[in-house]
């Protein structure tokens, strides 16, 4: 929106510069108009609004003043009002360009992303070289899931710009979305390698994240240790750290980031459950216990339940852990975790029957897990 008000504002400028050979009116007009556009740069929205709407009073189609109504709600967030001075000035002014801007700005923010590609598609035909409104296009069919168009949009833009940034952030979320994630590493990493230490800590995240789906854990480790370098209490970076060391089998080091979460957040159910699971892991139970407990005072959670059935099943209470397992798999039906836990505690009590037809039947849902085939195998055998 800054480059859109500062243009606004050389016009402005320029319109109010011819005026001495100008009548009064029009005078007065182009420094309405030239201060509501100072007024907005400095988030005086309603002083703006009021030296846009002056100006409708004596020029109701004044194409400033629409527009700069446009830009003023849309900074107080109301974008179904932008959207109708942002039509009213099309009305009046085919093809202004500001206007195509604001309104596609504004569908975008209220998630109609197909109207914001139809309306940046207009403002192309008059710029069609634009980098910010290719990205943007790029952007909404990523929203709409339209793979294809929005990589050729953003490849579009690396052609015309080598490493831009949005191209090559968007072309990492596209991939990421579409679980591709080497090629979101590839342009993720394009990012590190051409910004170095001043690269955008969303993007070290990004990066840890990617490897964490790959179950690459130790690569994303200093990916996310840079990122809380950046920021020591990022919620992304600890979390993903946390969880890095979970995946890599040292409870010990996730219990560290898991613990600094609930520092700031001691509500977090989600957390509060892994820490739970890192202390069952390590025999810690009645610490365990006591997690997966806070957790279900908050608020119901079928892992805290699950880890509390694994502890059961840990200390012999088996049958309880079978009642409360098969009560969370009537209602979480497609949780293979569930199913595999169910399958330990017949094994816990012998009876190899059971466990079998407990993993046959999460088969029966057409679903393949890999954990559940290699224990009815074992089974089996």
């Amino acid at each position: 929106m800054s480059d859109h008000l500062t243009n606004q504002n050389h016009e402005a400028d320029s319109q109010a510069g011819t005026a001495p050979q100008q009548n009064p009116e029009i005078v007065e007009i182009a420094d309405l108009s030239k201060k509501g556009y100072q007024y907005l740069k400095e988030n005086r929205v309603a002083d703006a609004e009021r030296n846009f709407s002056k100006i409708l009073e004596q020029d109701p189609e004044n194409n400033y003043a629409l527009v700069g109504l446009g830009d003023a709600a849309r900074k107080r967030g109301a974008y179904r009002d932008a959207v109708d001075h942002y039509k009213k000035c099309l009305v009046y002014h085919p093809g202004n360009n500001y206007a195509l801007f604001g309104l596609a700005d504004c569908y975008k923010a209220l998630n109609q992303y197909q109207k914001a590609i139809e309306i940046w598609e207009q403002y192309l035909l008059h710029d069609n070289r634009n980098i910010t409104v290719l990205t943007r296009i790029a952007d909404a069919y990523r929203k709409v899931r339209d793979f294809r168009k929005s990589k050729a949009i953003y490849l579009r833009v690396l052609e015309m710009e080598d490493n831009n940034p949005y191209a090559l952030i968007g072309l990492g979320h596209l991939h990421y979305d579409f679980k591709e994630y080497r090629d979101a590493l590839h342009y993720w990493q394009r990012m590190v390698d051409a910004q170095g230490e001043a690269v955008d800590i969303r993007v070290l995240t990004s990066i840890g994240n990617c490897h964490r789906k790959l179950k690459q854990f130790e690569l994303g480790v200093p990916y996310f240790e840079k990122a809380l370098g950046k920021e020591p209490d990022n919620f992304y970076a600890l979390f993903g750290l946390a969880d890095c060391y979970r995946g890599i089998g040292n409870p010990e080091k996730s219990l560290v980031y898991w613990n600094k979460i609930l520092d700031r957040d001691p509500r977090n159910k989600v957390i509060l459950t892994r820490a739970g699971d890192a202390y069952r892991t390590m025999e810690n139970l009645p610490t365990a216990v006591e997690y997966y407990e806070r957790a279900l005072n908050i608020e119901f959670d079928a892992y805290a339940v699950l880890g509390l059935a694994t502890i059961s099943r840990l200390q012999g209470k088996v049958q309880d852990a079978i009642d409360s397992l098969t009560r969370l798999v009537q209602n979480d039906a497609k949780n293979y975790r569930l199913y595999l836990e169910l399958a330990q505690c017949y094994l816990a009590v012998g009876d190899k029957r059971k466990a079998e037809e407990t993993l046959v039947e999460f088969q029966r849902l057409g679903i393949r897990n890999p954990q559940i085939s290699e224990l009815l195998s074992r089974i089996q055998n």
